[in-house]
């Protein structure tokens, strides 16, 4: 590891293979999201940003992954004060997923024990989440009154379809891992004491690979989700060719032909 800091409620380790790992450290408060952990993951994903970062691991201390947002904090606050401050803190967690979205780097999620409200939207914001089989999931937003923040509106309907989106938004119903594995909402599920392990070693495969191919991967399929066939056949076709004149579409054809390995890390990351 060739740099660690901690950042307010957030710990952030850059390490010398370009894994970045992100650790929300609240965890004798369920790492519920008031705005020092809001602007801690801000800070955190402009870190990844600036570092260039190859792949990021989110993790959380303590039993639960992020219980949604610092109910206590909100509660101290009345009126104009705490529209005020809720805009703060979705200013910038809502800053931090952007950044996230738009960095070529991976994010890989482990989460276990509770997930709620705005851990929803971290977990559903990864593109690839490991879920501890004791992991639950859980909207909460309208049960108390709210409505969703952390992207959760925008993600569910697209990881698990907008009649099951609601069915979890409307209801509040809690729903154990092996369920939002078959949802959609989690990319795979596996025993507690193992989801660290295996969400690391997720993260440190995907910070060998082909960094600028996977942003694009990330692009593309995110603009595949609102775009008619026509121009995302003609964005799939430039990219391609723009991923093929690469030095990592270089490395990667030359070792295919060459019958080795790609070594993407010694490539630049971008096209």
């Amino acid at each position: 590891m060739d740099r660690a800091m901690t950042v307010r409620a957030v710990g952030v380790e850059i390490h010398d293979d370009g894994l970045a790992r992100i650790t929300l450290s609240r965890g004798e408060a369920g790492n519920a999201i008031g705005l020092e952990t809001a602007r801690g993951l801000l800070d955190a994903a402009r870190t990844c940003e600036r570092a260039a970062v190859r792949a990021v691991l989110l993790t959380a201390e303590g039993k639960s992954f992020c219980v949604g947002g610092d109910l206590r904090e909100f509660s101290q606050l009345s009126g104009q004060a705490l529209e005020k401050h809720l805009v703060a803190v979705t200013d910038a967690l809502h800053e931090a997923l952007r950044l996230f979205a738009a960095i070529d780097a991976p994010l890989v999620a482990a989460v276990q024990g509770a997930v709620a409200g705005a851990g929803i939207g971290l977990a559903a914001a990864a593109d690839v989440t490991v879920a501890a089989e004791n992991a639950s999931f859980t909207a909460a937003y309208t049960g108390i009154g709210y409505s969703p923040d952390a992207g959760v509106s925008w993600f569910l309907p697209r990881l698990i379809g907008p009649k099951r989106a609601l069915d979890l938004l409307l209801t509040n119903r809690r729903v154990p891992a092996a369920e939002a594995a078959a949802l959609g909402l989690v990319s795979r599920v596996v025993a507690a004491e193992y989801v660290l392990a295996e969400s690391v070693r997720t993260a440190q495969t995907l910070s060998r690979g082909p960094t600028a191919a996977f942003g694009a991967t990330r692009r593309l399929v995110a603009a595949g989700l609102t775009s008619d066939l026509g121009p995302q056949l003609d964005r799939e076709a430039r990219t391609l060719a723009a991923a093929a004149a690469s030095d990592e579409g270089r490395e990667g054809v030359a070792a295919f032909l060459g019958k080795r390995a790609p070594d993407f890390t010694r490539t630049t990351s971008t096209h």
